[in-house]
């Protein structure tokens, strides 16, 4: 599709050291899967379940929709712009104006954070319960395994991303557990089919029941978020105009599939009042299977699945602070990378920081909820941005989406991260603060770069 030389290296901040290309092809397949796999599937899928009953299967079968269509504008935009900032970039580029593009990228860089946080709940919640009952207070290993994570992200890229992939290999072993026992429970008539066309949390029929299906979509989107993160690894990935778009659609294709398959077997064997009323749902599914496996290893399974979910984000956001510096959108020293390894040193003790203080405002789906809301925010506005950026052709040849699926996306994307969707208040509440924030930032921003002469 390109040339290999079609891309190059971004320049570095003056006096700063480049990022290292080394994620090849099926390094960046995996690190896609294991993007997205992780925290929703292992730990949401019961507040799922609460919203819309036995009929888990749909929201998950919606939210492949809808992942679908943006993945389509991301492998598009990726392709002629392979630089870090993902939808920050995009949106200046499409708008050109620096507040929105500021408040955009804050939208994606708090969404990983919340997701991070989410990751650390979950950590500290039923699974690893059902390890040790003399664990300590829940906040505070949640606060550790943040901190933790960070000290790796630091290590290096090459580091990072070879644990995300031993990581993948391992949360993919514990969903090929869950479809195994769903298959023995249809081989052997066990389960409760009637079950997967049970509506009865979501009212049953008519505004309730759409409601209930939007709002269960909404939260279990929150499976799907991922993908989008991918694209800020482009200055660290060998050849990326032809490497992402093929990396990001097999990535959602398969977890798509997988996450389905997975709600299936879970509605088919365990009662959705069960799954809501944990932590650990799919722990619930295994002790409900007609096979005898160890609860307690696949309890370790799911801890290691979540920690990939939480490393991958916070890896990524600290890749967004890099970029945004590089943009002069947040200030210079964003930019600032360990010399030895090459990592930005700056941008994770920032990102880390935050993801701190959102353990502390919520549980696994008030966060999972926010994460979500923030990113479907963002799809639309990137969904409009690749057809406004048809304006803005570059030289080499990439990948370009059907016109229709980023106008689907957009109308999508609107749709679920509206007041339809049926979310509690907190999740707009939550979300407005971090917007807030952001602003409150951007203001700081523009007074230094006056201060210095430099606006």
């Amino acid at each position: 599709m390109t040339t290999p030389n079609a891309t190059t290296d971004a320049p570095p901040p003056a006096g700063e050291p480049a990022l290292r290309r080394a994620i090849g092809p099926k390094l960046l397949i995996l690190f896609v899967i294991g993007d997205i796999l992780g925290t929703g599937i292992y730990a949401t899928t019961g507040k799922v379940a609460g919203k819309v009953g036995g009929a888990l299967w749909l929201p998950f079968a919606i939210g492949f929709v809808v992942a679908i269509l943006t993945a389509a504008s991301y492998a598009e935009l990726v392709g002629k712009y392979p630089k870090a900032a993902g939808a920050a970039l995009y949106t200046q580029k499409a708008f050109k104006v620096p507040f929105f593009t500021f408040i955009i990228a804050f939208m994606v860089m708090c969404s990983g954070l919340s997701s991070a946080s989410a990751a650390a709940r979950a950590f500290s919640g039923d699974y690893l319960g059902e390890l040790t009952s003399d664990a300590l207070p829940p906040t505070l290993v949640a606060i550790l395994f943040i901190l933790a994570l960070a000290a790796l992200n630091l290590r290096g890229v090459s580091e990072s991303v070879k644990t995300n992939v031993v990581l993948t290999l391992v949360e993919v072993t514990g969903l090929a557990v869950i479809l195994v026992i769903g298959a023995y429970a249809v081989l052997s008539g066990d389960g409760e089919p009637s079950r997967l066309t049970d509506f009865e949390a979501g009212g049953g029929t008519g505004y309730a029941l759409m409601t209930g299906v939007l709002g269960a979509t909404a939260l279990g989107f929150f499976a799907f978020v991922g993908f989008e993160d991918s694209v800020n690894m482009a200055e660290e990935t060998k050849d990326p105009v032809r490497t992402f778009p093929r990396a990001i659609f097999i990535g959602v294709t398969v977890t798509g599939t997988i996450y389905v398959l997975v709600a299936l077997v879970s509605s088919l064997l365990v009662d959705y009042k069960v799954l809501e009323g944990s932590s650990g749902p799919l722990l619930e599914v295994v002790k409900a299977g007609g096979i005898d496996f160890p609860h307690k290893l696949f309890a370790l399974i799911a801890l290691f699945a979540v920690t990939n979910s939480a490393l991958i984000n916070i890896m990524m956001a600290s890749r967004l602070c890099y970029g945004m510096a590089n943009e002069r959108i947040l200030p210079r020293a964003m930019g600032r990378v360990l010399p030895q390894r090459r990592t930005p040193v700056v941008g994770i003790v920032f990102v880390s920081l935050i993801a701190i203080g959102l353990v502390t405002t919520g549980e696994i789906e008030g966060l999972g909820d926010t994460t979500a809301f923030l990113l479907l925010c963002v799809f639309a506005v990137v969904n409009v941005a690749v057809l406004v950026l048809r304006r803005d052709p570059v030289e080499h040849k990439h990948f370009r989406a059907p016109t229709i699926l980023p106008v689907l996306g957009a109308i999508t994307a609107l749709v679920l991260a509206s007041p339809l969707a049926d979310r509690p208040a907190e999740v707009y509440v939550r979300a407005g603060v971090l917007i807030a924030v952001g602003i409150g930032l951007w203001v700081v921003n523009k007074a230094v770069l006056k201060a210095r002469g430099e606006e």
